[in-house]
């Protein structure tokens, strides 16, 4: 096999596991916390979870952006981010870097500091807008996702 197909291999199983965790936790697990947890106890049961995802999420974010970064150096593709038929390539690297970003900065720095504050005192709210958020993630990386296999196949808009 060579390095571009090794490459490719390992960024789609990055994507499957990164994005397919977060559609698990989006789909599955926060509804689940919701229903079966007071609103007192729903942070501590989604941080317990959702803490477990996040290491392996931190690894597969930098695998991931590795072989993707990687496949565009040694096809030497960088031009192909300036073409509007391949969005999706743009797509792929600004889901990459909003999730790295959230992940090794936003949540250490912030997020769960944040999360921690409301969810005492707006904790139906707070979850609220965790889950809206998740939601919105999971459509833009299924949307990039459609696109980047679409377009690598040949299927431009």
């Amino acid at each position: 096999m060579n390095d571009y197909a090794f490459a490719r291999a390992l960024h789609v199983i990055g994507v499957v596991l990164w994005i397919g965790g977060v559609a698990m936790v989006t789909t599955v697990i926060m509804p689940s916390v919701r229903q079966i947890a007071s609103p007192k106890e729903r942070a501590t049961l989604f941080e317990t979870i959702e803490g477990r995802f996040a290491k392996q999420a931190k690894f597969l974010t930098v695998l991931t952006g590795a072989s993707g970064f990687y496949m565009l150096h040694i096809m030497d593709a960088w031009h192909l981010i300036s073409r509007p038929s391949h969005w999706w390539l743009v797509a792929m690297i600004a889901v990459w870097a909003m999730f790295t970003l959230m992940l090794f900065v936003l949540e250490p720095l912030y997020l769960h500091s944040w999360f921690e504050r409301n969810s005492r005192t707006k904790p139906d709210e707070t979850f609220s807008k965790m889950h809206h958020l998740h939601w919105v993630l999971l459509v833009i990386s299924l949307v990039t996702i459609f696109g980047g296999v679409a377009g690598a196949h040949g299927w431009f808009l």
